[in-house]
């Protein structure tokens, strides 16, 4: 219905500024924090905070929806990434590495928030428009993915001190994200279904196919966030590519993780959800062989924008699947699970990616991914034998 369609547009419209802080705090964050940390391998502690706030904020970012409703809750995490992105500006004026990290910490808590729209949009429609809804939220991360870079260049020399400007840019972000949500009409909320007493998560776990989805997240997560995370660094610290040319390649590698979700639901029947994993797989080895051979503006290119497609597959397999795992009443239990295990390895992922891009190459630490791509195999191939749970 029309007021459906509207609210969907309006929701996609705030996210896409609102999100624009995230994809700008990856471009500039790692850059930054090798500027002012005490120590080089530190440089990545920005954005791995930014990915432990996201996971501590899921839960405060719920209860306050339900308390308060999802339209003043997302003004009210709006307002905290708008004085997140003012703090992070007076940070880069005082050089202080530690408020800063605290400020980025702050944009995850935002963030958490900010993943619940796709659950918003799914409520203004009939069931069986849901996934159209929560897709149509997904993409407008790609909205993100140009803005958010865009104003880390356009603002990096507003004042003399790099990047200031930039922040409060975004900052602005916020307070027009809040203004779009402000036509936003909530939809009355579906009564749910009695919920089932949940099974033990040590028998949830006892599912070969519950195992593969959330490895499937796990391995997503960690090989795109490692290889993402130390791409700026590389990039332009060490072999001297210019910064426009380092923001295009994570543009292009955020529209990379979005984009393919207008194929997903035809790829899903066409190769079923181990088949995605595998193409998922397959991309990120490619993005491997590339990086070890070509270190050009265009070798960078092409293996994150692999990377993205990568993760694309894989995120988007292992959370079909995981909805197939679980029965009524449980689904709180295992997406938090899932969502736990992904988010702590994903901040691993970042924080250690400073560390080994200090003390190893380029090339070494693309190679260090392939332990996650051959775990990933490994667990496909069990699960192909301990189970004959339905992918197509």
């Amino acid at each position: 219905m029309k007021s459906g369609i509207f609210n969907i547009g309006v929701l996609a419209v705030s996210n896409a500024l609102a999100f624009a802080i995230t994809p700008m705090m990856m471009l500039v964050g790692s850059l930054l924090g090798g500027e002012m940390a005490p120590r080089t391998d530190w440089a990545t502690m920005p954005i791995a905070l930014m990915v432990v706030g996201t996971a501590v904020g899921v839960f405060p970012a719920t209860r306050m929806m339900q308390g308060i409703g999802r339209k003043y809750a997302l003004w009210a995490f709006m307002l905290l990434g708008f004085l997140a992105a003012l703090l992070a500006s007076h940070s880069l004026v005082l050089k202080n590495f530690g408020l800063f990290c605290f400020c980025s910490f702050l944009v995850g808590i935002t963030n958490a928030a900010l993943q619940q729209i796709r659950f918003a949009a799914m409520e203004c429609v009939e069931l069986k428009k849901a996934t159209s809804a929560a897709s149509a939220v997904l993409l407008s991360g790609v909205g993100a993915a140009f803005i958010g870079p865009e104003l880390a260049v356009w603002g990096r020399d507003i004042t003399a001190v790099e990047y200031q400007g930039s922040f409060w840019l975004v900052s602005m972000c916020s307070v027009a994200a809040a203004l779009v949500l402000s036509v936003y009409s909530p939809a009355e909320l579906r009564e749910n279904d009695a919920a089932v007493v949940a099974r033990p998560l040590s028998q949830m776990l006892q599912t070969p196919a519950f195992v593969l989805a959330v490895a499937s997240g796990a391995v997503a997560y960690v090989v795109m966030t490692f290889i993402m995370t130390g791409t700026p660094i590389s990039m332009h610290n060490h072999f001297g590519h210019s910064l426009v040319d380092t923001k295009w390649v994570i543009q292009s590698h955020i529209a990379a993780m979005f984009l393919p979700s207008l194929l997903s639901p035809w790829l899903v029947k066409l190769f079923g959800l181990r088949g995605m994993m595998m193409m998922g797989l397959t991309c990120y080895g490619v993005t491997i062989i590339v990086g070890n051979i070509d270190t050009s503006v265009m070798g960078f290119w092409t293996q994150l924008v692999l990377l993205g497609i990568g993760w694309n597959f894989l995120f988007v397999a292992g959370t079909a699947m995981l909805s197939s795992c679980y029965l009524p009443g449980e689904q709180y239990k295992a997406q938090s699970f899932n969502d736990g295990v992904v988010f702590s390895i994903q901040a691993l992922a970042s924080l250690s990616a400073g560390w080994v891009m200090s003390v190893a190459s380029w090339q070494s630490t693309l190679l260090i991914c392939l332990l996650p791509v051959i775990f990933m195999i490994a667990i496909l191939l069990w699960n192909q034998r301990t189970t004959k749970f339905s992918l197509g």
